[in-house]
């Protein structure tokens, strides 16, 4: 009899493991239907900031970078880059994220604009080499329908990418309604008017980025969708290590003599003032084709934040005479003349700019100062709609 016992205690302990096991199987499988149900919805700026932030914290990832979570990579993520990256770098470690970012709208009605797009992808991804462990996140700032219309080019473009590449697209909208109350003073200075393109305060996002991007997100660069990239776009980043101390943006030169002609009054009362001149020892202004933004920096950085504040936006406004119309670049260029301690200057190279415009109304006698750029192209900008070399 005692060993009948046994064996029936014996077999009820077997029933209660197997019933957990059970249990442990359907909970598994219910998290697996979870995730798949609500993961695939599409999310919004908040949300992904908020999966963000708990991702990290989960990971406790030690890298430069935070993921801005995609809303389209599900079925274009190389699966063998992942799997490489996941052999080369340990789950608490996590992956290291490059981030850039490109305005993105209104391409629904312009041919134009898609065959910019379709050249700036193509050549980027040709070039671009990531190593295991390492994520491209791209963002669009986006309305809906330039949105769908992005999601079917990269989804062509990024079936062959051989590395690990996510996709995010962020809602035009939203954005403008976070941006607007910080650059609002700005938009009188320097934009065209209302109702023009620049006169949108989407387009000063690089000045307040660090102010509405996640805390997560340390450092991204700022690309226009005219650019024809000739190298590995990984090098672009590497320029964040030359940042010297107190600088909080990388940027490049004008090459025309754009801020020669708007800084005209101020160079008139200030005749031995090098506003305006070209370099080397001139100060051109700046590009904003391509920019590198280390956010971290920014927020950090107290004399870049009491720039922003609308009594000193006008206060230099006022000092340099100055009215411009082209966003963000002129605000950067305008405080660049005051504090050249907060920009790293990227060589031309890194934004080869190819409009000519200028060299035809007025300034042909020194155009060449301003236009020209030694050296290897990394990057070409065919700003003012003007063709790109072919490879």
């Amino acid at each position: 009899m005692g060993i009948i016992r046994l064996l029936s205690n014996a077999m009820a302990r077997v029933g209660t493991v197997r019933y957990y096991q059970l249990v442990l199987v359907i909970a598994a499988a219910l998290a697996v239907v979870a995730f798949y149900s609500f993961g695939s919805d599409r999310h919004n700026f908040s949300s992904t900031t908020k999966r963000i932030k708990e991702t990290h914290a989960s990971h406790n990832a030690n890298s430069n970078n935070g993921d801005l979570s995609p809303d389209t990579n599900a079925d274009r993520t190389n699966t063998d880059s992942v799997n490489a990256a996941a052999k080369t770098r340990t789950p608490e470690e996590g992956p290291r994220y490059f981030h850039a970012l490109m305005m993105f709208t209104k391409v629904d009605t312009s041919q134009q604009l898609q065959q910019k797009f379709q050249v700036a992808m193509r050549s980027m991804l040709k070039h671009a080499r990531f190593e295991d462990g390492e994520v491209l996140t791209l963002h669009f700032v986006s309305d809906e329908p330039s949105r769908e219309i992005g999601e079917k080019i990269l989804g062509d473009f990024l079936q062959g990418a051989t590395f690990r590449c996510e996709v995010s697209f962020h809602n035009v909208k939203a954005l403008t309604e976070k941006l607007f109350p910080i650059v609002e003073a700005m938009q009188k200075h320097f934009s065209a008017g209302s109702g023009t393109y620049y006169s949108d305060a989407i387009f000063f996002l690089s000045v307040a980025m660090h102010r509405i991007m996640p805390a997560e997100i340390k450092r991204i660069v700022q690309l226009d969708l005219d650019l024809k990239y000739k190298t590995n776009i990984r090098e672009l980043f590497e320029q964040f290590n030359h940042f010297p101390a107190g600088a909080v943006i990388g940027i490049a030169r004008e090459m025309q003599p754009v801020y020669r002609h708007t800084f005209w009054a101020y160079r008139r009362e200030n005749p031995d003032s090098r506003v305006g001149d070209p370099p080397p020892s001139g100060s051109p202004g700046f590009n904003s084709g391509v920019m590198l933004l280390d956010l971290e920096a920014m927020r950090r950085s107290e004399p870049y934040n009491q720039l922003l504040e609308p009594q000193s936006v006008g206060r230099l406004a006022d000092k340099y005479r100055f009215q411009g119309h082209l966003g963000d670049q002129d605000f950067f260029t305008m405080i660049g003349m005051e504090h050249p301690s907060l920009f790293h200057v990227l060589d031309c190279a890194w934004n080869r700019q190819l409009c000519t415009w200028w060299k035809d109304h007025g300034y042909g006698d020194v155009f060449q100062l301003y236009y020209h750029c030694q050296g290897p192209v990394k990057i070409y900008h065919g700003n003012c709609n003007t063709p790109i070399p072919d490879d």
